[in-house]
């Protein structure tokens, strides 16, 4: 894995990133009470957007930009006279999120505030530079909700946007908000740069186990050629150990089949399967929790339940998909439970879903374009499973691969 260590943390401010060793809060302490988090943006408005003070600024956000009360930053900010809110950019899904997958809401300007609304989606390197030169802004401010997998694209946009912002001289501002799978390990395969694409731009683990502010620190210092101008404004009252449902903070899907907490907890495990002819449950009220196809009986639900996998239990599941794969057809597979959050492992159980769906179901195959490669980033889960391999040994193939990343994660991390 080719990580650099560069130690570039553009990193200053007021309210910028504080030394990764330092804690939210001390051990003695203990969890925080909920309702105490105070998310970046929080913090900013609390100190009177001092960071933002005489600059034009532009926001990268879609719904899940909201304050506590459930208001969106953009009305916020717009509605004060203390920030020149000059622009916002949407990515996949779109500024209001009215977009499915693989789409957004193009060039509009918004109703609610009359502000210019520039699409993001699929542009990077000079072309978004271009939409950030256009726009007029000094500062992009990002804040969008993540939900802790490689391959969801926000984080991509995320980087996207800081190597814009580095070729067009402007400053990069990223609100941070809570990992809701919490941050206490990084799991899974590590990217091959051969594969990079929108869904992994860079070599960081399938369940990264980071903040956005964290990733944004991690891309500056490792994998951006020209590091951008970066301030990262933390939380606070967030720890590494908590779940969404302890921070007090109202959820918000960050996009359309992402409705609960709990679709988080199981995706970068799960979301595997749009890599093969099962269906991963779009079209669905709990997408990524029920899987399935065509001819499925009560037997893959039986195997997968045999593997003893911690923390998740399988149900034998039938459903009928509204739209995506087998739209309007009633199809067999399971549905996940997970019973204990603390042991559950995503990735290791996506994995075991997969062994056991070929093995108990000989209708499974890998979709023709092989973008489970793309979403794992590399041939070697589908080559190892295809040979025959159980869970254990496809699990013990990147763990080298996932020592090495976690050994540089650390240098960025911001919270205990």
């Amino acid at each position: 894995m080719s990580l650099s260590r560069r130690s570039l943390l553009a990193a200053g401010g007021a309210l910028g990133a504080v030394a990764a060793a330092a804690p939210t809060a001390s051990a003695a302490e203990g969890p925080p009470a909920r309702g105490r988090l105070r998310t970046g943006f929080e913090r900013l408005a609390d100190d009177g957007y001092a960071l933002l003070a005489g600059e034009r600024i532009g926001v990268v956000t879609n719904p899940t930009g909201i304050t506590r009360d459930a208001r969106h930053i953009v009305d916020v900010m717009h509605a004060d006279e203390r920030v020149d809110l000059a622009a916002v950019f949407g990515p996949e899904h779109g500024f209001r999120g009215t977009a499915q997958a693989g789409g957004s809401e193009g060039r509009y300007d918004d109703p609610a505030t009359g502000l210019p609304v520039y699409d993001t989606y699929l542009k990077s390197g000079q072309p978004l530079a271009d939409v950030f030169t256009a726009s007029g802004v000094d500062t992009v401010v990002f804040d969008i909700q993540d939900v802790g997998a490689r391959f969801y694209t926000y984080i991509w946009t995320l980087y996207d946007c800081m190597v814009a912002a580095a070729l067009a001289g402007k400053r990069l501002v990223v609100l941070d908000r809570p990992n809701p799978v919490t941050g206490r390990a990084a799991l899974g395969p590590v990217l091959d740069r051969a594969f990079a694409t929108f869904v992994g731009r860079e070599p960081i683990a399938q369940a990264h186990g980071m903040t956005v502010a964290e990733l944004a620190r991690l891309f500056n210092g490792e994998f951006l050629t020209t590091p951008v101008a970066l301030e990262t404004v933390r939380m606070t009252g967030w720890r590494r150990t908590e779940f969404f449902d302890s921070t007090g903070l109202p959820w918000v899907p960050p996009s359309p089949n992402m409705p609960t907490p709990e679709t988080a907890l199981v995706y970068s495990g799960t979301c595997l399967f749009e890599g093969t002819n099962l269906s991963e449950g779009r079209g669905t009220t709990r997408p990524f929790e029920l899987l399935g196809a065509e001819g499925i009986d009560r037997r893959w639900a039986e195997a997968a339940n045999a593997l003893g996998l911690p923390g998740v239990r399988f149900r034998e599941a039938y459903f009928a998909p509204t739209f995506s794969k087998f739209q309007g057809r009633t199809v067999g597979g399971v549905q996940l439970h997970v019973h204990d959050r603390a042991s559950f492992d995503p990735v290791r159980t996506g994995i075991g879903l997969l062994i056991t769906a070929r093995s108990s179901w000989p209708g499974f195959a890998w979709r023709p374009d092989n973008w489970i490669d793309k979403l794992t980033g590399s041939t070697r889960v589908r080559t190892l499973i295809d040979a025959g391999a159980d869970v254990d040994g496809t699990v013990e193939a990147w763990q080298a691969d996932l020592s090495a990343f976690r050994a540089v994660r650390r240098e960025y991390l911001l919270y205990r």
